[in-house]
């Protein structure tokens, strides 16, 4: 019997929305354990959420093996950190998690509900730097874990802009949904992706504007702060945890998972 401490959801659920970019119906069963770890499970195969298990940072983060694939598992991971979820097991109909509302409010709802949210601290052994070319990403030693994300879209409200995550804030965050150029949308689903796109899950940019009316001011930034927690999280330690401040600037889903490698083998739990 495992008796390892374990934060995980109190009874099963199960959810059901388009995938993102399937446009394909797809069923989460969220299901509790005692097991700590965060598994995805396809039929009769399975794969971990790990960083070492991520296979695709094209759109989305994409992780498997060579039995399964599973993509779009970053907004979900996002939740499970925010509400400190450990250990749950996930049963898929489909090779890709459904979107839902675009960002991680639904799943922050579902495990909201549950019981024990104990955390625990880590703290860095040392600073984490990446660089190239325009792309930073760097995560110091701090009180508490910050960000601080920069975009430079194409656009009047986008350009050079940087967003904090505010603690008393995190609900714009969590409800931050995912975004794109309206533009490259036909060209996007005519490759095969963003099939299930919709004003309701996804902010579209346009050259004045946007599709849709935004949840709160510069939600696409926040989106990418959500994305930021979400691949972290594939490190093993919860980020929002972690004393650090992260720092990013013009960066996405292959940096994240890049500098999330290196940052796995430099946490350690607090004395």
């Amino acid at each position: 019997m495992n008796m390892t401490a374990v934060n995980t959801i109190l009874s099963e659920t199960e959810v059901t929305s388009k995938g993102l970019m399937t446009g394909l119906d797809c069923t989460a069963k969220l299901v509790p354990s005692d097991v700590k770890g965060i598994r995805f499970h396809l039929g009769d195969k399975v794969v971990e959420a790990s960083v070492d298990n991520v296979v695709s940072t094209e759109h989305c983060t994409v992780i498997g093996n060579q039995d399964i694939k599973v993509m779009l598992i970053e907004h979900f991971m996002a939740a499970c950190a925010i509400c400190h979820i450990d250990a749950i097991d996930v049963y898929l109909s489909h090779f890709e998690m459904p979107i839902l509302g675009g960002g991680s409010a639904e799943w922050v709802e579902i495990f909201e509900k549950a019981g024990n949210k104990s955390s625990e601290s880590y703290v860095l052994t040392e600073p984490v730097t990446y660089v190239n070319g325009k792309t930073h990403l760097v995560v110091l030693p701090s009180d508490e874990f910050k960000v601080t994300y920069s975009v430079n879209f194409n656009h009047p409200e986008l350009n050079h802009r940087w967003v904090s995550l505010e603690k008393d804030k995190i609900s714009e965050i969590v409800e931050a949904r995912t975004f794109g150029y309206l533009k490259e949308l036909e060209m996007l689903q005519a490759a095969g992706y963003a099939r299930g796109v919709s004003i309701e899950n996804t902010v579209g940019m346009t050259d004045t504007g946007y599709t849709t009316e935004l949840k709160s001011d510069f939600e696409p930034v926040k989106h990418k702060i959500l994305d930021l927690i979400g691949d972290f999280y594939l490190t093993g330690f919860n980020p929002m945890d972690l004393k650090a401040e992260v720092i990013v600037k013009e960066a996405g889903h292959a940096v994240h998972v890049k500098v999330a490698k290196i940052l796995k083998d430099k946490i350690k739990r607090e004395n």
